[in-house]
């Protein structure tokens, strides 16, 4: 998964049709754009039309954004991270997340694109559904916004330095990519990364 050489300037390129390329980089505010209201919508829908008391409300945004921390973790580690053998395999990795490790700092990268990003979403919604009926409306907006919070991180640890009481996440990200991809898969939060012991440490530096 690691590049033999890291980039930290410059941008890869996946597609060669123009129009594709595009489709595979996204800004901060086209995805604050689609999911902020969403997730309006839906804390509003959950109290007005679902019937749920707003302490219920609260309850299951705040288990949403806890499990999008653990789906955070599992994506980055086993999907991102998953060892490709065949050439169709190693090309599916490169797109998915290689391009990234290659090209860190490309900011137009940090976010997933606003179609699969959607497609993905939607999956999730429709199973969350199923799992647990209407009370999705309420759980579904605190997932949305764990994400939002995770690609805020993400951009701001590639893009600027971390404040003194955000060190430890700043770190634990840039050993990910520097020195072991195969520590580290918390971006948001590292409470899985000590759960499942592949936190970074400090001497590892």
């Amino acid at each position: 998964m690691q590049p033999e050489k890291i980039k930290n300037k410059g941008q890869g390129r996946l597609f060669a049709n123009d129009f594709l390329e595009t489709m595979t980089k996204t800004h901060p505010i086209v995805i604050y754009s689609i999911y902020l209201p969403v997730i309006g919508f839906m804390l509003y829908y959950s109290v007005v039309y679902a019937h749920l008391t707003y302490g219920r409300t609260a309850l299951l945004f705040m288990a949403g954004m806890l499990v999008w921390t653990f789906f955070e973790y599992l994506i980055h580690r086993y999907l991102f991270h998953f060892v490709a053998h065949s050439e169709r395999a190693k090309r599916l990795s490169y797109t998915m997340h290689g391009i990234h490790h290659e090209f860190p700092r490309d900011r137009e990268r940090l976010f997933m694109p606003p179609i699969p990003s959607l497609l993905l979403a939607c999956i999730i919604f429709s199973i969350t559904r199923l799992a647990i009926g209407a009370q999705v409306v309420a759980f579904f907006p605190g997932f949305v916004l764990g994400y939002l919070i995770y690609g805020t991180m993400h951009y701001a640890i590639h893009a600027f330095a971390p404040p003194k009481f955000m060190k430890a996440l700043w770190r634990n990200h840039h050993l990910h990519h520097y020195k072991h991809p195969d520590k580290g898969f918390g971006v948001s939060s590292v409470l899985w990364d000590m759960v499942f012991g592949t936190m970074t440490k400090k001497d590892d530096a």
